[in-house]
């Protein structure tokens, strides 16, 4: 590696255009503001702004300025009386279907047990022979008790004399299998229940049941007409415990104003031992990041355009009839997909977004059971304006390696920059592990002089000489000796100016960066697919001396562990040979990568063992089965 020049490598081109540093934080409201260390311009935005017409969506959250987090039930609380406030309904099956009530209904939980919904026996002759009803909840909710009742003074005329009590958890997978059918046979749609009680001979004024411990997001009612005639309910009540099993949050699209590179992300919060908190994010080009459909009457055919000819966007969709809309897909030309979720236990992570973009969006998924749920305090996140290049395509090559074998890379990077882009001098490339080497750097094919600003687990990075890229394409190579343990494995990259370190780094585009090399991708797979998830058990040294004299006391386990589907249980333990345990070294999650582990020779207690012959013992749970490896190692002093 030679030197990397200076003076002219401090003229970047572009940098004429100083760029502007960005801060956006949701939620968080009472925390001061970040400090970057650099000049730039905070925005805050808030958790409860989350509107349906920007494409925002709050379900079953308790949203405050700090915090969202998911509706935690309390048992004392009836919640019939605020259902309707929490995005709920109350529907009843008349001869034309089940109908959303509210008004009418009202006295069926208005919180006064003086007033009364009567069930007085004019049932319809073409209508239903009972009364029904069912509570939407609006998704599923841990419902555990029911409790219904007449006026005090109607206590012994007006109680039901029979009812059933049925269940629905929501999934749609289910409907159509439970046990219990109603509505279809009056023009009303068909729902299915599971029935939690069916009483025919009911001789209680005051009924009081508890639910099965599952889910509900539909509770049915049903009531025939007493035999003495009339009945009636003065207040039917809900109850609930904990957390509600799913909730979620959509952030309202987020316009910054224009194309800008995309940095990190962060978040705050708590996720409890039995509960997750996903975290995912998605960019795009424009404020729809749906393409909305629309019947034309014409056979089957469907168009993006309303009657006039104008383009469908979400407003003009939700105005056409029933009938109209035609479905609402992804636009794959504008906006990229959800990415996948982010670790909520690292608090940080790289935007997600393939290049700069103008428009981003957020949302949290919130999974609970009972007693144990989550929150989310902020999402913060920086972005810079403008980029530092419109596009970077990138690629790899080759496009598959030998498991855990040094392999010969060559990274190719080809920028497009317009005018008012910052422009970069320096690469990030991420590696699976430590780099063994940076073997040379090419621009358009020619050597360059270039400086190894980092080398170590996380991967590398390069400043190069800076050149005037200002309307070309020309294609930057660098070519580095790395290791690959996971089929499947992403070598990300990113760029960044040196002369501007306050703004943030910019991710690198998956590409087909040189058109004269096949293959458009950051990916490399394994050669061959091995059934072993070990490689490389290796001790240094063989034989040790654990006597406290500082002179090779400890032996390094060293070990490769290949295309493991996440982190997988991994332990190493000690055996003599008589295959009694006598120690163990390490026990544990671990993913695929090169590992290391040291070993003391002491027990579990801190006792060194007597000398001796023993043997170490890889072992790794992953999908594919069980592998184990071992070692002979000397103990000695």
């Amino acid at each position: 590696m030679r030197p990397l020049i200076t003076g002219a490598l401090l003229i970047l081109w572009g940098l004429a255009q100083a760029g502007a540093l960005t801060i956006y934080r949701i939620g968080g409201e009472k925390l001061p503001p970040p400090d970057p260390g650099a000049p730039y311009e905070f925005v805050q935005l808030s958790w409860a702004s989350v509107a349906l017409g920007r494409h925002g969506e709050s379900r079953l959250l308790k949203i405050a300025p700090e915090a969202i987090e998911p509706l935690q039930l309390d048992p004392a609380v009836n919640l019939t009386p605020t259902l309707i406030d929490q995005g709920g309904q109350f529907f009843v099956l008349e001869w034309t279907g089940w109908e959303p009530k509210v008004q009418d209904n009202l006295l069926f939980f208005d919180r006064d047990p003086d007033t009364a919904y009567l069930g007085d026996g004019h049932f319809a002759v073409h209508g239903p022979a009972e009364k029904n009803m069912f509570f939407e909840f609006g998704g599923p909710f841990p419902i555990r008790r029911v409790r219904f009742y007449p006026r005090q003074q109607y206590m012994d005329e007006r109680f039901l004399e029979s009812f059933r009590i049925g269940i629905n958890d929501g999934d749609p997978l289910k409907d159509g299998t439970r046990e219990y059918r109603t509505g279809g046979n009056y023009g009303a749609s068909i729902l299915d229940f599971n029935i939690a009680y069916d009483v025919r001979e009911n001789t209680k004024p005051l009924i009081d049941l508890e639910l099965p411990p599952e889910p509900v997001q539909r509770l049915f009612f049903q009531a025939p007409e007493n035999t003495r005639g009339i009945w009636e309910i003065a207040e039917f009540e809900i109850y609930g415990e904990g957390y509600v099993p799913a909730a979620g949050y959509v952030s309202n699209i987020i316009d910054l104003g224009s194309l800008a590179s995309l940095g990190t992300l962060s978040w705050g919060g708590r996720q409890d031992e039995g509960a997750r908190v996903q975290l995912s994010m998605r960019s795009g080009d424009d404020e729809e990041p749906n393409v909305y459909w629309r019947y034309t009457f014409r056979g089957d055919e469907r168009t993006r355009f309303d009657a006039a000819g104008r383009p469908l966007v979400l407003g003009t969709y939700n105005a056409l009839e029933r009938g109209e809309k035609a479905g609402v897909t992804h636009d794959t030309e504008h906006w990229e997909f959800w990415a996948p979720p982010y670790e909520f236990a690292a608090g940080q992570a790289a935007m997600a977004g393939s290049r700069p973009r103008r428009f981003v969006q957020f949302k949290a998924d919130f999974l609970s059971d009972q007693h144990e749920g989550g929150q989310l305090d902020y999402l913060q996140f920086a972005v810079s304006i403008p980029p530092l290049a419109s596009q970077v395509l990138a690629e790899i090559f080759p496009e598959a390696a030998p498991a855990g074998k040094p392999t010969s890379f060559t990274y190719r990077v080809k920028p497009s920059l317009n005018a008012g882009d910052l422009g970069f001098d320096s690469i990030e490339i991420d590696t699976p592990a430590r780099p063994l080497g940076v073997d040379g750097v090419r621009v358009s094919g020619a050597r360059v002089e270039y400086q190894v600003v980092r080398l170590d687990e996380r991967g590398l990075a390069l400043r190069i000489p800076p050149i005037d890229l200002q309307g070309t394409e020309e294609l930057i190579e660098v070519d580095f000796r790395a290791e690959v343990f996971k089929y499947g494995t992403i070598f990300p990259g990113r760029v960044y100016s040196s002369a501007h370190p306050q703004e943030v780094a910019q991710a690198l585009t998956p590409g087909d960066a040189d058109e004269l090399v096949e293959g458009d991708a950051l990916r490399v797979d394994l050669e061959e697919l091995g059934a072993q998830s070990i490689q490389d058990l290796r001790l240094a040294p063989g034989a040790f001396t654990p006597n406290g004299d500082g002179v090779n006391d400890q032996v390094r386990i060293e070990y490769n562990l290949l295309n493991l589907a996440g982190g997988v249980p991994v332990s190493l333990e000690v055996f003599d040979l008589s295959g009694r345990q006598r120690a163990q070294v390490f026990a544990g999650p671990q993913v695929s990568g090169r590992s290391a582990q040291w070993w003391d020779g002491t027990d579990g207690e801190g006792r060194v063992l007597e000398p001796g012959l023993y043997i170490l013992r890889l072992k790794v749970e992953a999908d594919k089965g069980t592998s184990t490896s071992q070692r002979m190692v000397s103990l000695v002093y």
